[in-house]
């Protein structure tokens, strides 16, 4: 059955007869009417063979399922065509009805093609179109990719240089301090040569008169011999002491013209080594100088003068972290080493505010003076676009440890030893807390060389307390208020507090001298234990109990954001 329907499908039979109806209705009209007759006769056989073919698979089809297999259709469907005068019956369907059906059923057909060639062919050009678009996107991405590399190796050479620029400079900074160490030595070394210079004039002058002396004393001695043998016996036992006496201090003083010897070799030498310091500091001097007329200052999106910079972000946040470093373990080192030599706890306190207190205002006026003078310097090189101010800030961000910092520290200890409010025993000086005086100077000068600088607030003894500034230690007066003595300053920022100090307040506090203190026990805050007036022990006691970092005020800082 199958091989008998894929033989007529094969031979393509309907396919024919369809090219003959169509070659037939384009001759009609030039054919005559045998001709037609003998063309639709054709097409009668052709399609007589056609439907013999398909009544033989038609029985096939009815045998293969059994005596009665397919009846139900054959009667409904095949038997009224086979019927007698079964288009000529009067029945609802005719012959033009059922002719026009399958036009209407073709047309359907073709249109239905049509729509699907239409519909293949919109989507071929989408599909067209979409590739289009995939190559553009493609090579946008590659144009991306590439002006990102370009972008990093850009970054990364201009942040090599940015690192070479910064290392040269530091370089140079650490050769200028070397260089003016080396000037300050050689300067006390200068004075010692003075001393030298004029203890060898003292000495020449003492060696001439001692000289005259012995000379005169020969002479009286040789005119007294000619006049009388016994005036001259006396003489002899007179002058003989005063011979042996100026011939001691002749040898004496040559043996001090050897040290004299030594004293102007040492000078010049001396001489000879200032002359070299002052070779190398102008050396240095003009290097420093160079880079500074060098400099260029680079353009950014937003100004080093804002709030809200990078820089002056994160350097604030790491200079109000090392601020609280300082209070909980450099000063109590300080405490620790006070100690040793007084037992007055409250001197000590008083040392520590003291020192940091000077500290600042001796960074104060350093930082004004330095910015005064790269201000000097970049103004006869500044061109636009950027202000003025914003390049001298700029050049500060860079070079933020160009101070004098062993300048500030005896600037600050000069300033203690001033100071009537604080004091040490006589085998003491305040060079012994140099370390922590060293860290407050050099800290005070990176917060004064902000774009918005950090400061600390006023504080003066017997002053009002201000609870937004400090709070009290553990063995205060709660009911006081006046502030006696001052531990640590708060930290402001313009009128805005940043960190809370410390402040010790007693009833009677006065602007006099300090007293002796009631406990010499650290202080610490209040906040970790119940408030009590009780006073620690002995003094001797030398257990660390670490006081609490400073707390933070509301500032947008305190966050954690950075």
């Amino acid at each position: 059955m199958a091989e008998s329907l894929r033989r007529l499908v094969n031979i393509g039979t309907f396919t024919v007869l369809q090219e003959k109806l169509e070659r037939w209705l384009d001759n009609y009209y030039i054919n005559t009417c045998d001709q037609n007759v003998a063309r639709c006769c054709e097409i009668i056989e052709l399609n007589a063979k056609v439907q013999g073919q398909l009544f033989k698979l038609l029985q096939v089809t009815a045998e293969s399922g059994g005596m009665y297999g397919g009846a139900s259709i054959i009667k409904s469907r095949l038997l009224p065509f086979l019927g007698q005068n079964f288009f000529t019956s009067g029945g609802s369907v005719t012959a033009d009805t059922s002719l026009s059906v399958l036009a209407e059923s073709a047309a359907k057909n073709r249109e239905i093609d049509d729509l699907q060639d239409m519909y293949e062919t919109s989507l071929n050009e989408l599909e067209a179109d979409l590739k289009d678009k995939e190559a553009e996107n493609q090579d946008l991405r590659d144009e991306l990719l590439d002006a990102k590399t370009e972008l990093d190796r850009s970054t990364r050479t201009s942040t090599s240089d940015k690192i070479f620029l910064e290392n040269e400079n530091r370089d140079l900074r650490r050769k200028l301090a070397l260089a003016e160490d080396e000037v300050r030595t050689l300067r006390s070394k200068a004075g010692m040569m003075t001393d030298y210079e004029t203890q060898i004039r003292h000495l020449r002058d003492d060696i001439a008169l001692l000289t005259a002396r012995r000379d005169s004393l020969y002479r009286s001695t040789s005119s007294f011999a000619k006049d009388d043998s016994i005036l001259s016996s006396t003489i002899r036992e007179e002058k003989k002491p005063g011979l042996a006496d100026a011939q001691d201090e002749i040898h004496k003083l040559r043996s001090k013209a050897g040290l004299v010897d030594d004293y102007e070799r040492q000078v010049r030498n001396l001489r000879d080594e200032l002359s070299l310091a002052s070779t190398k500091k102008s050396y240095l001097d003009n290097d420093v100088y160079s880079s500074l007329g060098a400099y260029r200052y680079t353009p950014r999106v937003g100004s080093p003068l804002s709030i809200d910079d990078p820089v002056q972000r994160v350097r604030q946040q790491n200079y109000i972290s090392r601020w609280n470093d300082m209070f909980s373990q450099d000063r109590l080192d300080a405490m620790d080493t006070l100690r040793r030599y007084s037992d007055d706890y409250e001197n000590n306190q008083r040392i520590i505010f003291l020192a940091i207190q000077e500290a600042f205002s001796v960074a104060k006026l350093a930082f004004r003076q330095f910015k005064m003078k790269v201000r000097a310097n970049l103004a006869a090189t500044h061109i636009g676009p950027e202000t003025l101010e914003e390049a001298v800030q700029d050049y500060i961000n860079r070079n933020t440890d160009l101070c004098d910092l062993t300048g500030m520290v005896a600037d600050v200890i000069r300033a203690l030893n001033r100071s009537p409010k604080v004091f040490l025993p006589p085998d003491a000086t305040f060079s012994i807390v140099q370390p922590f005086i060293r860290e407050s100077c050099k800290l005070a000068w990176n917060m004064s060389a902000l774009a918005h600088p950090l400061d600390i607030a006023v504080a003066t003894d017997a002053e009002l307390f201000d609870n937004n500034k400090y709070r009290r230690s553990y063995d205060s007066e709660y009911t006081a208020p006046l502030v006696n003595h001052h531990i640590w300053p708060a930290l402001m920022q313009g009128a805005k507090v940043l960190m809370k100090g410390e402040a010790c307040t007693r009833r009677g506090a006065s602007l006099g001298a300090s007293r002796r203190s009631r406990s010499p026990t650290r202080s610490v805050s209040p906040s970790p234990r119940p408030r009590s007036r009780s006073r620690s022990a002995s003094p001797s006691r030398r257990i660390r109990s670490r006081s609490v970092s400073p707390s933070r005020s509301r500032s947008p800082f305190s966050s954690g954001a950075w």
